[in-house]
Formats: C-alpha cells, structure tokens, sequence
C-alpha cells in the first residue's frame, strides 16, 4: 500500500475515533456539553484539511503530525493515575468497553498517523526548485 494512503487512512481514522471519544465525554458528564465545545469542530475541520487537501504536502504532514500527536495525548489523559479501571466511576457505567477501546483506537492511530507523518517529512527534499549553479 501506498506511504500516503495509509497516512490518509490512519489521520481519518484517528478523527473519526476522537469525535466519537468527544461525543462520549460529554455523554458521561465528563465534558459540560456547552458552545465551548464547539471549538473542537474548527480544530477537526483544519485536521481534516491537511489530511484531505494537503496530503503529501510539507504543510499537510505537519498538520497530521501534530494531529497524530494530540490523539496520542487522549489515552495518556485518561489513563493516568486512577485512570478507567476498577476504581474509577467509569466502571461501572455501561458502555466502558466502548470507551476504552476508542481510547486504544485513538492512540494506535494517532501514534501511527505521527510515525508516518514524521517519516513523510524526512523523505521530502529539504528545499524545492533552488539550484546552485
């Protein structure tokens, strides 16, 4: 398969795993579920656009460099200290296999996404069209 459709492949997936973890967040009373939530859609949309539109670009890989990243800090969040386990209130709501899966999906991914990324940028010529003559 190809370097830049598994990137494509992997960011969407992340983006997808992480609007569902948002949507669970607010659901269990982790978020408030007020207008600020809103500015995850803006930050989704640009992440969505580096993916889609700026694929195999220096710009686009940054972009999903550092959405790669950000999905990687959601599981670390969550899963430090008490995290989800026995001890949590979370364990005994229903769905809890849900969230913790997503919060897996979400780090693969997002791991996954910033390896390729990383490496997208490390193959890209340093500077484009300059020519010592």
């Amino acid at each position: 398969m190809k370097h830049s459709s598994m990137l494509t492949i992997a960011s969407l997936l992340s983006i997808l795993f992480f609007t569902l973890h948002v949507a669970d967040d607010i659901r269990r009373g982790m978020e408030p579920g007020t207008l600020t939530n809103i500015t995850a859609i803006p930050i989704f949309v640009f992440w969505l656009y580096g993916t889609l539109v700026l694929a195999e670009r220096r710009s686009g890989y940054i972009i999903t460099l550092l959405g790669g990243l950000f999905a990687l800090v959601v599981p670390l969040a969550h899963l430090r200290g008490r995290g989800v386990g026995i001890t949590s209130r979370l364990a005994y709501s229903s769905g809890h296999f849900f969230f913790v899966w997503v919060l897996f999906a979400i780090g693969v991914t997002g791991l996954f996404s910033a390896i390729l990324a990383a490496r997208g940028l490390w193959s890209l010529p340093w500077r484009r069209g300059v020519s010592k003559t």
